[in-house]
Formats: C-alpha cells, structure tokens, sequence
C-alpha cells in the first residue's frame, strides 16, 4: 500500500481499538453498563475493519495476470466497501439491539468508576488515533474541505479511517453521556438511549461509507485536473493537434486508465503518428505518474463525429 494509502493512520486506528475494545468489556463485565457492552463491540467491529483494510492493501498489491490483466487495484475499494458492512451489521444493528433491550428492561449500574474511567481512556486514545488520521490527510488534501476529501479521495483507507475515528469519538461521548445521566438520576434507562445513539450514528456513517465506496467499485474517472493535465500533455501542436474525446477510469488509487481518440493530420506518415504517440504517452506519464495503462487512437478530426 502507498502513502497515500495511511497505513500508519490504519495502524494507529488498530492499536488504539484493540487496547479500546479489552478495556471497555472488562469495564462491561464489572458494571453491567449496556453502552459499555455496544462501545465494546464497536471497538472490535473497528479493530476488524482495520484489519480488512491492512488484508486489501496487501491483495491489491499482486501482479497482473492473463484473467485480471488491469492488476487488483480494486480490492481496496472491494474491502473498504466490506468494511461499511461490518460497521453496520456488527456495530450499528448490535447497539439498537441492546438500547432496545436496555430500554425495555433497564437495570442499574454498578461499579461506575470502571466505565467512567475506561470511557476517559478510550477518548484520550481515540483522539490521538484521530489526529494521525488527521495529518496523513492533509498531506494529500490540499485546499479541499473535509467533506469534498472524503467524496472525492481515491484512496478509501484514510477516509474510512476518518469517519470511523470520528465516529468513535462521538459515539464515546454519547456513552459518557448515557452513563452520566444513569449514575445522576438512577435509571438505568439513559444507559439504554445511549446505547440507541451510538447505534443510529454507526448505520449513518455505514451509510455514507457504502455510497462512497459503491462509487469507486463502479469506476470513478480522474479528478477534474489531473484531466486537464491529460489533455495538456497529449497535444504537441505539430502531429497531435487536439483530443477529440476522451476517457479516465480509475483501476484502483493510484492506477489510472486512459483511452483517447487523437487528430493527426491526415498526410501524417504511419511512423510519424506511431512516434507522436509514444512521444504523448511519455508526456501523460510524466504529468500524471499513476496514468499507467494508456490507449491512444488516431483519427482525423470531424467536428460532426467529434462529440
């Protein structure tokens, strides 16, 4: 997996949840706290998504071969999307499950130190998670917003990575919070609609990871300037004088397709349009690195049959 992958954001994000996840089921297990038990599984549904995302960029590294000859690029879209059905299944469904439960049946907290202070612990080590998030992702963001990055990113390590952080943080809260008023009033119920929150926040940004990913997994072109690059750099004014149409399809982050019909001229010798192409392919390769597969055609330009 590239840089641009966040590995380290991964693995910072599995530490800090595995560690997350043993501490809030002991503090379950002392306390009988319903939003312990959902944070406790939330914790290993994400230690989990961590690992399917580690698997993916190991797959998507194999070579090409005769029956996928565009490589495994895409396994990481295939094992992000298989993560947005974990956080769902696994995280949400399950912390519906038991605020309903704990609603219907509520029961008082014991020992409360124990998911008080397990739930401190896990905002301090979920916060520094996030901040690696973070920084990976403002070394590739640029001048775009939060949400534009995690619409628009090839990558989807880091954007998964994001939401789940942010989730957790919000979703640590809300249990906090549940605690809280459970220990303050002494109905367990509050233990219960927290429980409910967390679940409702996993299944909307599930939610939102499905739709990302399900647009990558059916092909995203290339982003608005690495086309103009493209276009730039296919035209050397002398045997390619313009391109007629074009299109991008991304074979996985950092592997771009690139199909386009070209104008030469018509009394352009076949050597001379053979060399202006290698020439433009060479061009395309240098302006945008991860444009690896390459197809261009030449044909004279009809502005009627141009469109």
């Amino acid at each position: 997996m590239s840089a641009s992958g966040g590995t380290k954001a991964i693995v910072a994000a599995l530490a800090a949840n595995l560690a997350i996840a043993v501490a809030k089921f002991v503090a379950f297990l002392f306390s009988g706290s319903s939003s312990m038990l959902a944070e406790s599984v939330h914790s290993l549904a994400d230690s989990g998504n961590q690992g399917l995302l580690l698997l993916g960029g190991k797959k998507a590294q194999r070579e090409a071969t005769p029956q996928h000859p565009f490589g495994y690029g895409r396994e990481r879209y295939i094992y992000a999307f298989l993560v947005s059905i974990v956080l769902f299944t696994v995280g949400g469904m399950f912390a519906i499950y038991e605020g309903y439960e704990k609603i219907h049946d509520p029961h008082e907290i014991t020992n409360w130190y124990w998911p008080v202070g397990v739930l401190v612990f896990a905002i301090i080590a979920e916060s520094f998670s996030f901040r690696t998030a973070i920084k990976e992702s403002n070394e590739i963001r640029g001048k775009q917003t939060w949400t534009q990055f995690v619409r628009r990113a090839k990558a989807p390590e880091l954007p998964v990575v994001l939401l789940e952080d942010l989730g957790a943080l919000v979703g640590l809260v809300l249990a906090l919070g549940g605690v809280g008023l459970a220990l303050l009033t002494g109905d367990g119920i509050w233990d219960g609609i927290g429980t409910l929150c967390i679940g409702i926040l996993l299944i909307v940004i599930a939610i939102v990871l499905a739709a990302e990913t399900k647009s990558l997994l059916l092909g995203e072109a290339a982003g608005i300037e690495e086309v103009e690059k493209i276009k730039a750099a296919v035209v050397d004014g002398d045997v390619v004088t313009r391109v007629i149409h074009m299109r991008t399809l991304h074979l996985g982050p950092e592997e771009l397709l690139v199909a386009a019909k070209i104008a030469v001229e018509g009394n352009d010798t076949a050597t001379q349009v053979a060399d202006a192409i290698n020439a433009a392919e060479a061009r395309i390769r240098e302006a945008v690195p991860i444009a690896r597969v390459i197809y261009l055609e030449p044909d004279i330009y009809r502005p009627e049959a141009a469109k």
